[in-house]
């Protein structure tokens, strides 16, 4: 009876999940001026590959207020040794002025326009954000319309900080009406709109993705996911993203435990679905594996 059950004991633990141990690739970076500064602050080039390099993250999207931090880890020397392929965004703040207003403001569409003609040493420009609206009606914006737009015809992927609302009307502004905008929702709704509002937005628009930092009721004891949102992923593997939004330095000083809380409810799914997730969706979008 000890051997059964010491057996028994044995099988089950076994049978509990390991934590995913893949690459992974970070969909929502950010590499803003105060957290290197021109080489000054605290998290220069080295020190910000390196938390990349010792998590596994291979492939990074960086956004960065301003886009000078996204053309540096471009161009780093360091970021080639340290065996991590950039995806430049174009971000629409120069300063945190920008984030209220730029939806309205031309010379964000012609800052944006004149980026995306720079290009980066990294290649060109592949998406426009993350960008932020705190009213989703600004969403009818002038520039946000222009810039909507623009992504869709350029086939350039769009970041969004917003809640359900503006995803529809978003979509609508899309040539496409949302059958061809490749929208990735930051936080998959920050304000933590309803699964069923989630799955409903997924059914609508075929290339709609989920990023899922700061996701609310995301995971449940243990750092496992939720059922219900397990449900979901299952249902959708092809449809989100894992990123850190290192939109202060307090993310870039927790980097190596945001990591590890991905990987540990990664482990928790399927290996196929857990490799989709923290690496092909995105390497799937951005066109490489």
């Amino acid at each position: 009876m000890r051997l059964a059950a010491f057996v028994l004991s044995a099988v089950a633990l076994s049978a509990q999940a390991a934590d995913y141990a893949g690459p992974l690739f970070d969909t929502h970076l950010h590499y803003n001026q105060e957290a290197w500064d021109g080489n000054t602050g605290p998290f220069p080039p080295t020190e910000a590959l390196a938390r990349m390099q010792r998590n596994g993250v291979k492939a990074i999207v960086a956004n960065s207020r301003p886009n000078a931090g996204t053309q540096t880890l471009a161009a780093a020397r360091e970021t080639r040794e340290a065996g991590v392929t950039v995806v430049p965004f174009v971000r629409l703040y120069r300063n945190r002025d920008d984030y209220t207003n730029w939806f309205r403001d031309e010379t964000i569409y012609q800052m944006v326009q004149s980026e995306l003609a720079r290009g980066t040493a990294s290649g060109p420009y592949r998406g426009i954000g993350e960008f932020h609206l705190y009213d989703s009606a600004n969403a009818n914006g002038p520039v946000a319309k222009k810039l909507v737009a623009l992504a869709e015809q350029q086939q350039l992927a769009v970041l969004a900080h917003v809640d359900d609302v503006a995803i529809d009307l978003l979509m609508a502004n899309a040539p496409s009406k949302g059958q061809a905008l490749r929208l990735i929702w930051a936080h998959t709704g920050i304000g933590g709109a309803p699964v069923e509002r989630v799955r409903a937005l997924l059914e609508r628009y075929p290339l709609l993705m989920g990023e899922l930092s700061y996701r609310p009721g995301l995971t449940c004891a243990g750092g496992k996911l939720c059922p219900e949102w397990r449900a979901l992923i299952l249902q959708y593997p092809g449809r989100f993203l894992v990123g850190s939004d290192t939109w202060v330095n307090q993310r870039w000083s927790a980097y190596d435990e945001l990591m590890q809380g991905y990987r540990v409810w990664l482990g928790d799914l399927p290996p196929a679905t857990a490799q989709r997730i923290a690496w092909g969706n995105a390497a799937g979008l951005f066109g490489f594996r």
